[in-house]
């Protein structure tokens, strides 16, 4: 088979997923536009801000894809390609945009909150306060480990460094002429033309003007970014950038895509299936924890409904922003899996020891760009510098997600310091990037790393968790949720048993006992869960 032709099919069974199972999915959540959508009833200028589709698609796409939907694939096919391509597909469709526009419903009709609070009106107040502190420490991991990536990658590509500098000061500038001049003298559409042909100018400007700092430096200016993109009005710098970055992925999705065509290469790798892996354990469960984005992602539910759901100018904008953003992901997922598949399997994985999967990708991807007459070296750097500023785009939405979930943590609480943290954002904030540094100073994250996998896939079996009690308390059927639900509790209770116990064995302590504990904060939402069905409480949430 040729890679064309997977791409092709890929894309068919994508499309056809979104249009007749999302609208089923769409209907079962019971959303309409019979009611406006937060952004308008609680539009602030900071956090709620009504705005176009495809803006919020662009923010909500470029902050839920980052380096997962290519990092996790292409380390999975170690168990070959046609298991990765299945879950892949069946994820994204069935678990993935399920659990994302669900997440985004959830909080659309619960005033544009997190789960974390749409837990507290359905489970309680305990559970609202153990869901928090668990997702508030993985967004704190995240920010620390994708600073070091980042500023890493700045260090060893000075014009990567430089043309992400560009692309802030473009996305302020975009931001405000879209603010004074947009659609009343300047068409969106212009504007938009403008910022994309500025953007891959500025990436071409990017490697021939090289900005070299220490690490030090970037350090602190990134999460110096970071503070800023938090504290400061969507539409300022988070969502313009989000919104023009997303034209650079789309804009090598579609490159990739002709690439394919043009070349047509053979899929080189065997169809063989290995059950395990000696590094990387069995097929069950890790080939479920490894690809999560692009498959299916707790973090996205962080996204959906810290960030996205305050944005949607309609609530039916749901469904592209929710569902659609999440097929798009599969379908990067997909290219990412190609970008190997063309190599032998021995080639493949002596490679991935040496190279890692980012140059895998980047030089995979950038060689069938090199067919359309693009230079080669500049289309694998083109490649590089997306996959680069998508993590960017992953650490400044994570530190706004993190000051939204500490100021949901003492809304709650009465005492005055509690209050002041809640309602301050500058604070707030803070707190994120101090302790954001203090664990980058403790170089503990590279420890604790290795068990955000199966930390990210407990955050998607929470989340369809609430999104199940939620459907349930409206008499609503929520087995297409229920199912996908106990799949992820499986998946995930078996990775953090075996990596507990490994670690163990191995004299980790730590990492067992990090291991322990988030399987019994599993364990606790459930019975916390099932005893908040059984009293049958009212929910305030309305549909």
């Amino acid at each position: 088979m040729s890679l064309a032709v997977l791409l092709l099919i890929s894309g068919i069974i994508l499309l056809f997923a979104y249009r007749i199972y999302g609208t089923y999915v769409y209907k079962k959540f019971g959303l309409n536009d019979d009611k406006p959508a937060p952004s308008h009833e609680f539009q602030d200028g900071i956090d709620y801000e009504p705005s176009k589709p495809i803006v919020v698609l662009g923010h909500h796409f470029a902050s839920i894809a980052g380096a997962g939907p290519i990092v996790g694939p292409i380390i999975a096919v170690t168990f070959g390609w046609i298991p990765a391509v299945i879950w892949i597909l069946a994820g994204g469709i069935f678990f993935g945009a399920v659990h994302d526009l669900g997440s985004m419903a959830a909080s659309l009709r619960t005033e544009g909150k997190s789960i974390g609070v749409i837990i507290r009106n359905l489970i309680g107040i305990r559970g609202k306060q153990l869901f928090i502190l668990f997702s508030f420490s993985t967004l704190i991991l995240v920010i620390g480990v994708f600073s070091d990536i980042i500023a890493k990658t700045f260090v060893a590509n000075p014009g990567v460094a430089s043309a992400s500098i560009s692309f802030i000061f473009l996305a302020i500038a975009f931001g405000w002429a879209n603010k004074i001049v947009g659609d009343k003298k300047v068409p969106f559409l212009i504007l938009t033309a403008i910022g994309i042909i500025l953007m891959y100018f500025f990436v071409y400007l990017g490697m021939k003007v090289p900005f070299d700092m220490s690490y030090e430096f970037w350090i602190l200016a990134l999460l110096g970014y970071a503070f800023l993109a938090s504290v400061t009005p969507v539409s300022f710098l988070l969502q313009p950038r989000d919104y023009l970055n997303s034209y650079l992925l789309y804009g090598m999705i579609i490159a990739a895509v002709l690439g394919v065509m043009v070349a047509n290469p053979e899929i080189k790798m065997s169809n063989e299936v290995h059950i395990s892996d000696e590094n990387l354990g069995y097929v069950f469960p890790v080939l479920f924890v490894t690809i999560a984005c692009g498959a299916i992602s707790g973090f996205h539910s962080l996204v959906a409904s810290g960030t996205t759901s305050k944005q949607l100018d309609k609530v039916s904008d749901a469904k592209v922003v929710g569902f659609g953003g999440m097929l798009i992901e599969s379908f990067l997922a997909i290219i990412s899996v190609g970008a190997v598949i063309v190599l032998s399997r021995s080639e493949y994985i002596d490679r991935l020891g040496t190279d890692g999967p980012v140059s895998l990708f980047s030089t995979g991807i950038g060689g069938m760009i090199s067919t359309l007459g693009i230079p080669e070296q500049f289309a694998v750097g083109f490649v590089a510098l997306t996959v680069s500023a998508f993590a960017l785009t992953t650490l400044d939405t994570c530190t706004r997600l993190a000051r939204f979930t500490l100021q949901e943590y003492f809304e709650d609480m009465p005492q005055p310091a509690a209050q002041f943290v809640a309602k301050n954002r500058y604070i707030s904030t803070t707190l994120v990037v101090i302790l954001s540094i203090l664990l980058l100073a403790s170089g503990e994250f590279s420890t604790l790393w290795p068990i955000f996998g199966s930390a990210n896939q407990l955050l998607a079996a929470l989340a369809l968790l609430t999104i199940a009690v939620w459907l349930i308390k409206k008499k609503i059927n929520a087995l297409f949720v229920t199912i996908p639900m106990f799949f992820m509790f499986t998946v995930t209770l078996a990775s953090l048993g075996l990596f507990a116990w490994k670690n163990f064995q191995d004299e980790v302590y730590v990492l067992s006992l990090i291991a322990s504990l988030l399987f019994v904060l599993a364990i606790s939402l459930m019975v916390l869960a099932s005893q908040s069905l059984k009293k049958n409480v009212k929910s305030p949430v309305k549909v």
